[in-house]
C-alpha cells in the first residue's frame, strides 16, 4: 500500500493472453489496483488519472502496426508525468535493447518469462522503498 491507498499499476501490452495472464498474477498475489490497456494511445488517454507505475510492452505492434511502439509512449509518458516509473517489458533478451529502454528513462527493463511477474513485483516494491528512503534523506538533509 501506498500512504493508506493501493499501488495503481497500469498493464500495457499488445499480447492479449499475457497482458490477461499477468493481470491475473497481479490481482491475485498482490493488494495492487490494476487497470489494462492493448495500446499505447490508450494508456496516454487514461493518463489524466496517473498510475504509480506503468508496465509497458517494448513492440506494441500486434493490434495496429501503425500503433505507438514502446519506447514512442514510454517518450510520451514521460514527458506528461516523468516521475512514473515505468518498467518495460519484452520478450527480447538483448542487452541493446535494454540500454535503449534505460537511456528513454526506463525504470527498470524485464524479458517476458516465467519469472517475469515476480519480477516486476520485486522492482514495484523496490522503487517505493527506494521513494520513501529519498524523501527521508530530503528530509533529513532540509534540516542540516
Amino acid at each position: 500500500m501506498k500512504n493508506g491507498k493501493k499501488i495503481k499499476v497500469f498493464l500495457v501490452d499488445d499480447d492479449a493472453l499475457f497482458l490477461k495472464s499477468l493481470e491475473i498474477e497481479f490481482l491475485h498475489h498482490t493488494d495492487f489496483a490494476v487497470e489494462t490497456f492493448a495500446t499505447g494511445e490508450l494508456c496516454l488517454k487514461n493518463l489524466s488519472n496517473p498510475p504509480d507505475v506503468i508496465i509497458l510492452d517494448y513492440h506494441l505492434s500486434g493490434i495496429d502496426k501503425n500503433a505507438m511502439n514502446g519506447i514512442e509512449t514510454l517518450d510520451k509518458i514521460k514527458s506528461y508525468h516523468p516521475n512514473i516509473p515505468v518498467v518495460m517489458l519484452s520478450s527480447q533478451d538483448k542487452i541493446d535493447v535494454a540500454i535503449s529502454c534505460m537511456h528513454h528513462r526506463a525504470f527498470d527493463y524485464v524479458v517476458k518469462s516465467e519469472t517475469a511477474f515476480m519480477r516486476l513485483q520485486k522492482n514495484i516494491t523496490a522503487f517505493f522503498q527506494y521513494e520513501k528512503i529519498e524523501k527521508e534523506l530530503n528530509w533529513y538533509m532540509a534540516r542540516m
